[in-house]
C-alpha cells in the first residue's frame, strides 16, 4: 500500500480509537498517514502472496490490511499479516509476528522505513518488503539486524510462524504460488508430498475394490442359496448385513443354510447351523 506521510516528528492529535474501520489512514505517533489505493500489479501480488502464506501448515491466523494498534497513537496496517489476526471487529492490539509489504512505483520509502521501525519496535519479528519495481527482490527486516536482500530462487524463512520456506517468486508469481499452495494444502491434510497423497489414494482405491469384490461374491452366493429373487426389504437388509457383519459372515451363513432358513437369518433370526 502506498502511504503519504505528514512527516511531523512531534506527537500528533489522533489516536487509534478516533479512526473508523475502513478509513484510508494509518497513524504514526498520532499523525494521520493517507493510504492510497494499490495498482493492478501490486494488488495481484498481494493476493498471491497472502494465499501462499495463509495456507502454510503452521498458520492459523492471517489477514490483509489488518489495522494494528500497539499503543494509543499508533495504527499500522501491513499489506499481509501472519499471526495475531483474531476473528473480531475493530483494531487489533499488538502486532503480527510476520508482516509483508508490497512496494511498487510511487512508494514513499521514507514513510515505509518509519512503518517498518514502528512494527519492529512493537514486536514484529520479520518484515518482508517485496519490491515490484525494478529487479524483483525482497528486503528482510528483523529487530537488531541490518536489512538484507533475498532474490528470486532464494528462500525466505520465518521459523515458528511458517513451516515451509518461501521462494521469493512465490510472493508475486501466480504459477510458483499455485505450486506452493498445493504443497501447503496437501501437508495440512497430513501428507508430506503430492506423491504420498496419490499413493495413499491409490491404496485406498485398491482396498475398496477388494472389499467390493468380496461383497459381490458373498451377495451372489447368498442369492443363489436363497433360491429365489430377494424382496426389496431383503435386498436392503442384505446390504446392511454386508456392512455390519462383513462378507465372510454372510458367506458362512449362506454355506450353512439355504432357502427360508437363510431368509430368517437375514431378518434377524439365529445364525444357521451347519447341516
Amino acid at each position: 500500500m502506498t502511504g503519504l506521510s505528514a512527516r511531523n516528528l512531534g506527537r500528533g492529535p489522533f489516536t487509534a480509537d478516533s479512526v473508523s474501520e475502513g478509513a484510508p489512514y494509518e497513524l504514526s505517533n498520532g499523525h494521520a498517514i493517507q493510504c492510497m489505493p494499490t495498482g493492478g500489479r501490486g494488488a495481484r501480488a498481494n493476493l498471491i502472496g497472502a494465499a501462499v502464506l495463509e495456507t502454510d501448515p503452521l498458520v492459523t491466523e492471517a489477514g490483509v490490511d489488518v489495522g494494528y494498534s500497539s499503543e494509543a497513537h499508533q495504527l499500522r496496517a501491513p499489506d499481509v499479516a501472519i499471526g495475531n489476526v483474531p476473528d473480531e471487529p475493530s483494531w487489533v492490539r499488538g502486532v503480527p509476528p510476520l508482516a509483508v509489504e508490497y512496494a511498487d512505483r510511487g512508494q514513499d520509502d521514507e514513510e515505509l522505513e518509519r512503518k517498518i521501525a514502528e512494527l519492529l519496535a512493537a514486536g514484529t519479528k520479520w518484515i518482508w518488503v517485496v519490491r515490484l519495481a525494478g529487479p524483483r527482490r525482497v528486503e528482510v527486516h528483523q529487530p537488531g539486524l541490518p536489512a538484507r536482500l533475498v532474490r528470486p530462487g532464494e528462500l525466505l524463512e520465518a521459523p515458528g510462524v511458517l513451516k515451509n520456506p518461501v521462494r521469493v517468486e512465490e510472493l508475486y508469481d501466480a504459477d510458483a504460488a499455485h505450486d506452493a499452495m498445493l504443497r501447503n494444502l496437501i501437508q495440512r491434510q497430513g501428507y508430506t508430498s503430492l506423491k504420498e497423497a496419490l499413493a495413499q489414494a491409490a491404496q485406498e482405491g485398491r482396498s475398496e475394490g477388494r472389499n467390493e469384490g468380496r461383497n459381490e461374491a458373498a451377495r451372489a452366493l447368498f442369492l443363489r442359496r436363497l433360491g429365489r429373487a430377494a424382496r426389496p426389504d431383503e435386498a436392503r437388509m442384505l446390504e446392511e448385513r454386508l456392512e455390519t457383519v462383513g462378507a465372510e459372515a454372510v458367506q458362512d451363513a449362506a454355506v450353512d443354510a439355504k432357502g427360508e432358513a437363510l431368509a430368517a437369518w437375514l431378518q434377524g433370526g439365529p445364525r444357521p447351523q451347519p447341516g
